[in-house]
């Protein structure tokens, strides 16, 4: 998995969607890379539209991350409000490749759920923060 060609922080915003807002920062977005990892080895994480989405309904809480690169759009433009109505925390990481390594996966992933866990409890909780103090769209 390692072997393809990184692309940097800076390279990969060219490739954002227009509605990826609040976009995680380059340290931020190690940050939530880091919790999705120690997330995903405790079996803590949800991933993939289709789940998120059935767990966001249930109200299961956590810290929703979204790529800024999935096309089309419309597969995951609802995510984000429900996000805002069930009032969970959620950010944008501008690659869905990274995502899905991150958690473990090959297959590139556009939605994760990181849900709180007392193993980790620390590198969430600061993920948290940060993400919560993310200024929300308009």
């Amino acid at each position: 998995a390692e072997a393809t060609p990184e692309r940097s922080y800076r390279e990969q915003l060219n490739f954002l969607n227009p509605i990826a807002q609040p976009l995680a920062s380059r340290k931020l977005t190690r940050k939530l890379y880091k919790c999705i990892r120690k997330a995903a080895k405790h079996k803590q994480i949800r991933r993939g539209v289709k789940e998120v989405q059935k767990f966001i309904n249930k109200g299961e809480k956590g810290i929703a991350v979204l790529a800024g690169d999935t096309l089309p759009i419309d597969v995951y433009c609802h995510i984000p409000i429900m996000c805002e109505d069930k009032n969970l925390p959620y950010a944008y990481v501008p690659s869905k490749s990274d995502l899905g390594a991150a958690a473990g996966s090959k297959r590139p992933t556009c939605v994760i759920m990181i849900k709180p866990h007392e193993e980790y409890q620390e590198a969430y909780d600061e993920c948290l923060e940060e993400v919560s103090a993310l200024p929300l769209p308009l």
